[in-house]
């Protein structure tokens, strides 16, 4: 029997902090492709506020901010603040169209409450 081998860097990969789904992604390009290059990507990221306590945050990016954590999904760019990182491992952005309207949603593991309008959340961060 041949001895195992220990790889030198074995370190446990970390699951993307954000992923598209193909709705959100198709979006994206969309709305990227009729900004003639002005924008990088996507920037996602929480900010601390709301009844709930949290709320998620969508922008255009057009710079790389010197922290930033940057993934590609689907063929697009997305940067996240390196404070939201813990709070966002695991989340699906998904670009839901209803009869009424359309919008971008977060599907979050870590999300553990929301407020009655669904503009605020309780996100407990993600173990390391």
């Amino acid at each position: 029997m041949e001895p195992r081998t220990r790889r030198a860097n074995s370190k446990k990969e970390r699951p993307k902090p954000v992923r598209l789904t193909e709705a959100a992604a198709v979006r994206l390009k969309e709305i990227m492709a009729g900004a003639e290059g002005k924008y990088l990507g996507v920037r996602v990221g929480v900010s601390n506020g709301g009844c709930a306590g949290m709320s998620y945050t969508m922008a255009y990016a057009e710079a790389q901010e010197k922290f930033d954590e940057v993934i590609e999904d689907r063929g697009v760019k997305i940067f996240i603040d390196p404070k939201a990182i813990l709070f966002l491992i695991g989340t699906e952005l998904d670009f839901v169209q209803e009869k009424l309207g359309a919008r971008f949603t977060f599907k979050n593991p870590n999300q553990t409450a929301a407020c009655g309008c669904g503009e605020s959340v309780a996100i407990t961060p993600a173990a390391n």
